[in-house]
């Protein structure tokens, strides 16, 4: 039978968050799925029952499928028993059950006009606009429209408080030169919420006059198209779906003054990417790696003030934030580093972009482009050096552009050319080519190649002669949106400590994470553990071990941890001679029962 605990695991992080509102729990972190499960877990209020039985019929079914329970009947009540471990599947009455009584559904996320917003409310109140499109907008294109009015509500919200200051201080409000961002006036809410007819039409504009009197906003809205027939249906469908967005965000009231933390907005702002990449499945892999991922990368590496930080494949921009977010928590100021990234998708660069304005990142440098085929981030004709390239590149990209690598103007492949449908090592050997002398890279990679031979080996070989691998950490499986297969996060580094030249550290961490229905993922401990044993590197008896580069190279320069690493519990010891007779006096007597056998058959008359 089920536990609790294994029907709570199924349950989303909304649906989980819903049960603690709805009986005034606390969990420690809101953000944290482990620790809302067991405050859900330890409550004497927050019964199974009570939870499952708000849940129309079809959710029910869906758990009970998940846990291989009988899914049968109409009635909700016997499937709740099931569920919550009262009624074995077995023995689940045919007859109906009486009803149980309906608990109250959860409260509608409501937010008071001008109120002071809170990180959950204000999270929970921004997801809930994709309800307005789910169902009839498929989750990789509705994300679009709901950032593209949270960024034109927030600009415009902090451009109405910066007038009011100006005004008291008898400045000119319509002076461009006194704002971060010029607002003009079509693109002010109020207009935009004025707008009863051609909604879609007043919101394309609206981004477009943004755009025009902001040159570091160009290309940010303009590949939103918020009057798309082919999404939003006819004239007076989009009206009606773009009015109840445009009165939904009309509800918050996005100015600093009615945020409870500084960075709340773009903590608001990261959630809606997860949640979205949550929705998206196997396309969310395109724009976002998951966040203790990112946390683990940028703990191992450790960036200081003063530092260049870049992520060639940037997807929306995590790990740049990330890095920013690393510095806070050290007490360092994360506008003393220098961010950079660049990204390929258009409609994902965009998010990126949003991602450091709304994170109070201005400054961040995010180009548009193949970062192979065209990189952009180039001082002087050559390519910009960092002090730390962190990056999740596109697992075993075909067609990664291996025409312009056999001609690279910028010398990227000196270790040798990946396979033309495999571009892992591209990567690779494009993040090495922007480190400057002192530089670290941290990338996630598949573990193919640790292993992989022909001109992979070779490029590896190459590497490793050069003592720029520092460590090689081994994932969970099922970590990542839009594959199952288990990853590894490769750190190379250009000026190892003395004590650790010539060595690399092999951690196996991938088995130990928590396990989800949907995916798999890091807890807060499993990251402290590999990042602490990273910064010690030393061995750690089946999880880590120091391994000499001589050793690599007679196993023929292949990197597999479990060459490394010996996790398996040590073999009982047979008595070879032992185990030998005690097979023939089994043999013997197996021998004596068919004789013995054959004699009844032949009395009874059988020819044996």
């Amino acid at each position: 039978m089920p536990t609790p605990r294994d029907v709570l695991a199924l349950l989303s992080r909304d649906e989980l968050l819903a049960a603690v509102d709805r009986f005034g729990l606390t969990p420690p972190d809101r953000r944290a799925k482990d620790g809302i499960i067991d405050t859900i877990d330890a409550s004497p209020r927050a019964t199974l029952p009570e939870i499952l039985g708000t849940y129309p019929r079809d959710r029910l079914k869906e758990l009970c499928r998940a846990l291989h329970l009988d899914d049968s009947g109409r009635e909700k009540a016997p499937m709740v028993e099931r569920l919550a471990g009262s009624t074995p599947a077995a023995a689940t009455p045919r007859t109906p059950a009486a009803k149980a009584p309906p608990a109250p559904a959860p409260a509608p996320v409501e937010i008071t006009p001008g109120a002071r917003l809170t990180v959950d409310a204000l999270e929970r109140y921004l997801w809930s606009a994709a309800d307005i499109l789910r169902g009839s907008i498929d989750s990789s294109d509705y994300k679009g429209f709901i950032f593209g009015l949270l960024f034109l509500k927030r600009l415009s919200d902090r451009f109405d408080e910066e007038c009011d200051a100006l005004v008291a201080d008898g400045d000119d409000p319509e002076d461009r030169d006194n704002h971060q961002f010029f607002v003009p006036k079509r693109a002010r809410w109020a207009e935009i919420q004025r707008t009863a007819t051609n909604v879609g039409e007043a919101l394309n504009k609206a981004c477009s006059a943004l755009e025009g009197s902001n040159t570091s906003l160009e290309g940010v809205l303009a590949g939103i198209d918020f009057n798309d027939e082919r999404k939003l249906g006819d004239a007076r469908n989009r009206d009606v779906v773009l009015g109840r967005l445009v009165q939904h965000f009309s509800k918050v009231t996005l100015k600093n003054a009615n945020l409870a933390e500084p960075d709340m907005l773009g903590r608001a702002y990261e959630y809606l990417i997860e949640k979205f990449a949550d929705d998206a499945g196997k396309k969310g892999g395109e724009f976002y790696t998951p966040k203790t991922v990112v946390e683990l990368i940028v703990e191992m590496l450790a960036p200081t003030e003063k530092m260049r930080v870049c992520d060639p494949t940037c997807g929306s921009g995590g790990m740049l934030i990330e890095a920013a977010h690393y510095l806070q928590r050290h007490g360092k100021n994360p506008k003393n580093l220098s961010l950079y990234g660049q990204e390929k998708n258009l409609g994902t660069w965009a998010i990126c972009k949003m991602n450091t304005l709304l994170h109070g990142l201005p400054d961040a440098r995010i180009e548009k482009g193949d970062t192979i085929r065209d990189p952009k981030l180039r001082e002087g004709g050559e390519l910009m050096l960092f002090d730390r390239v962190i990056a999740n590149p596109p697992f075993s990209l075909d067609e990664w552009g291996r025409e312009i690598g056999e001609n690279d103007p910028y010398g990227r492949f000196a270790f040798g050319l990946p396979p033309k449908t495999k571009g892992d090592l591209a990567f690779v050997q494009h993040m090495i080519a922007t480190t400057n002398k002192t530089g670290m890279v941290g990338v996630v990679m598949p573990h193919g190649v640790l292993f992989r031979g022909a001109a992979e080996g070779e490029i590896r070989k190459g590497i490793l002669q050069q003592d720029l691998v520092e460590a090689v950490v081994g994932l969970p499986t099922n970590l990542f949106y839009g594959t199952g297969i288990p990853a590894a996060v490769l750190v190379l580094n250009r000026a190892k400590k003395p004590e650790r030249r010539g060595k690399v550290l092999f951690i196996e961490g991938s088995r130990e994470f928590r396990e989800a229905s949907a995916q798999n993922y890091l807890r807060a401990d499993d990251v402290k553990k590999i990042a602490a044993t990273f910064h010690a590197f030393k061995d750690v008896e089946k999880y880590a071990r120091v391994v000499g580069v001589a050793e690599i190279e007679k196993n023929d320069w292949n990197l597999n941890i479990s060459r490394y690493v010996e996790t398996a519990d040590a073999a009982v010891k047979v008595d070879v001679a032992a185990a030998i007779a005690k097979l023939r006096e089994l043999e013997g007597k197996r021998a004596e029962a068919e004789a013995r056998m054959n004699g009844y058959l032949k009395e009874l008359g059988y020819d044996a």
